[in-house]
């Protein structure tokens, strides 16, 4: 074994290895060996540990060393081999940094927001176990270990979304979460046995090499390119995943779980695992013109119209979780555009800025004692001065503003979506350009309701307090606003950090430095890069770029947004209650959620109760028990009844019956044979 193989499994293992010791030795499964503090040093240690290594991994990438190889041999079906391997190579060594990272930060941002809570130690183990099935899922070098690390995240995340499971609001949103996964997860599986039923292997590498010949093939029975369908099929994996439209209902309700696991789960790694399988499987979704344009479509909706939906929320966490899903969007876009390394890119700016909004966000419940309803805030500026300076750099970078990280990715995929050939591109540019003024709006809302204006959590306590109970576990305590200990800042600092210098340090050389070139693969018919990087070059790097920005109208909308927030929320108050009551319709769709989760919860769920009692009074009950079980039962039992009064046990009753059929046979020998 090479020590570069040893130092993979370091860096995938360590994770689970701290999961197992807290989880089994610290929740009382196996005895309570290891203590609150012994929990978060094993996982904080171990995470550590994977997130060193996946510099050094980084690094030597970055040099030219890249390994795809198999660790172990799970199973030999014929000639099929299933394995467990890793691929490290650019865009692996990326997301491994990106998730240990974060995932680093998290762990300990947790030990001061979980530190009164019962499952203390259960919580870090969890969140190492997540780690781990990530790890797994972006370091696998084919389809089975990829479908392994997919479903992992899922099964954690259903454990981080109902931890607290004495709350029914938990245990809903975790169930529903679960559910809507599984409705991508069956594409998912459909997407990856065609391509294994028609390429012979679930090597990622023998499956590519394979590509043109996939290409000219079609669905048998139809006209429909094969390519075509299980790209389609995959992706309907990612939008579950990752939350596209209309699988992402369960990411708003997904906040019900404490705000580490927003950060975790739904900044920086389960929701980008769909937009990393399709960077991944670039090769075969360049080769479908119809499948990228569903992909763009499908993303530019998802970025406006989702967006839009975090202008009328009042919770904290559900405003940034709206602002995930429009980001998510928005990376959907650069991939049908074909501009996979500008969607890569962005993921790991937003993971980034994102994790740290989220944080910042449990830093100011924590200020509020656990009351999460931003009406309940304002001019928390003097009372928490880290969470506000590192709150605002996170607004910042989000809404695009120049020389922050978000501003290089989000430009550019706007860019990038006027530029492609694909069906729908046009509508995901404009999409994708008023969703900058709508989060630009939405986000400057929340600051501006929490940081600034007339202090409202001492007139509204009492609302708060129901608020408080109606979200959150921790319970309302009451008193003044108070910044957070500094394990809950620190990781605030350090993620504020990438959020302001990575995309400057970063835009060059993973865009048109060539960094990607050996991973992914881009057809000459998709120009959005080639153009992209002219429009680079041509203001000469990023500070040219960035000082460009301030002419174009992606920035002069950032700045509308900031301006209507500015005036809505601090200086005429009555301005948002006057359109809401003269947009009450609209207010009303908006407020339902454009009624996604009604058609899911009274059409399709109620639909299916309906159908399975149907199927079990007149199909399990009526047919199987009623006419195939008690009916062939009846039947035996009427023949027994009818063949018992022929055995009277008198020898001439039997003789006379034999005669009876002897004549019988002779009749019809005689007669028969005529």
């Amino acid at each position: 074994m090479s020590s570069s193989l040893s130092l993979y499994l370091i860096i995938a293992l360590a994770p689970l290895v701290g999961a197992i010791l807290a989880g089994l030795f610290g929740t009382g499964f196996l005895g309570r060996q290891v203590s609150r503090r012994g929990a978060h040093l094993l996982t904080i240690a171990l995470v550590a540990v994977s997130a060193v290594g996946s510099v050094i991994v980084f690094k030597d990438v970055l040099n030219g060393h890249t390994f795809d190889g198999t660790v172990y041999t799970w199973s030999i079906i014929g000639q099929t081999k299933l394995e467990i391997g890793f691929l490290i190579d650019p865009l692996s060594a990326l997301m491994m940094i990106v998730v240990t990272s974060v995932s680093l930060m998290v762990h300990i941002y947790t030990i001061g927001y979980m530190s009164e809570d019962p499952g203390y130690q259960r919580f870090f183990a969890y969140i190492s176990l997540f780690t781990f099935s990530m790890l797994m899922l972006v370091m696998s070098n084919n389809m089975v270990q990829l479908f392994f690390g997919w479903e992992a995240v899922g099964l954690v995340s259903y454990l981080l979304i109902g931890f607290w499971y004495t709350k029914p609001t938990a245990i809903f949103a975790n169930m529903k979460a679960f559910l809507v996964n599984r409705v991508g997860d069956f594409g998912f599986v459909l997407g990856i046995g065609l391509l294994f039923a028609y390429a012979g292997t679930m090597h990622y590498a023998e499956v590519f090499k394979q590509a043109d010949k996939l290409a000219a093939l079609t669905l048998p029975g139809s006209n429909w390119m094969l390519v075509t369908v299980a790209c389609i099929c995959l992706f309907i994996g990612a939008m579950g995943k990752s939350a596209q439209v209309p699988l992402h209902a369960w990411l708003p309700d997904s906040m019900e779980g404490p705000t580490p696991i927003s950060a975790l789960i739904h900044a920086a790694t389960m929701v980008t695992a769909g937009i990393f399988m399709v960077a991944r499987f670039s090769p075969l979704f360049e080769l479908s013109n119809t499948a990228l344009s569903f992909i763009i479509i499908i993303g530019a909706i998802g970025a406006l119209f989702l967006g839009i939906l975090g202008i009328i929320q009042t919770d904290i966490k559900r405003v940034v979780a709206y602002s995930t899903l429009s980001q998510l969007g928005y990376m959907t876009v650069a991939l049908g555009a074909s501009a996979y390394s500008v969607a890569i890119f962005h993921l790991m700016t937003n993971a980034f800025f994102k994790a740290l909004l989220f944080l910042g966000a449990g830093s100011v419940i924590i200020g509020m004692h656990h009351d999460q309803d931003i009406r309940n805030m304002g001019g928390l500026r003097k009372y928490m001065p880290i969470t506000w300076i590192t709150f605002l750099i996170g607004t910042l970078a989000l809404v695009g503003t120049p020389f922050f990280s978000g501003f290089y990715s989000k430009e550019h995929i706007i860019e990038a979506a006027g530029a492609a050939n694909v069906w729908g591109a046009s509508f995901a540019y404009y999409s994708t350009l008023i969703g900058v003024f709508v989060t630009s709006l939405y986000s400057f809302r929340v600051y501006f309701l929490v940081f600034h204006g007339k202090e409202r959590f001492a007139v509204d306590a009492d609302h708060g307090h129901a608020a408080a109970h109606a979200h959150d576990d921790h319970g309302h305590h009451g008193g003044t606003p108070h910044e957070s200990p500094w394990v809950v800042t620190l990781p605030l600092v350090l993620l504020a950090i990438p959020s302001v210098i990575i995309g400057a340090i970063a835009a060059d050389p993973l865009l048109f430095g060539g960094y990607f070139k050996s991973t992914i693969v881009i057809l000459t018919q998709h120009p959005a890069m080639a153009a992209l990087a002219e429009e680079w070059h041509h203001v000469h790097g990023w500070v040219g770029y960035a000082l460009h920005a301030f002419t174009s109208v992606a920035f002069w909308l950032v700045v509308a947004g900031a301006v209507v927030a500015w005036y809505c929320y601090l200086i005429n108050p009555k301005v948002p209650a006057a359109i809401k009551s003269k947009l009450s319709g609209l207010n009303y769709v908006l407020e339902n959620k454009y009624f996604f989760d009604w058609f899911y919860e009274q059409v399709l769920a109620r639909g299916t109760r309906c159908l399975g009692k149907g199927l079990w009074q007149q199909g399990d009950r009526g047919l199987i028990d009623g006419v195939l079980v008690n009916g062939s039962a009846k039947l035996v039992g009427a023949i027994a009844a009818i063949t018992r009064k022929l055995q009277t046990g008198y020898i001439y009753h039997y003789a006379f019956a034999m005669i009876i059929g002897l004549m019988a046979a002779i009749t019809y020998i005689i007669f028969g044979s005529k």
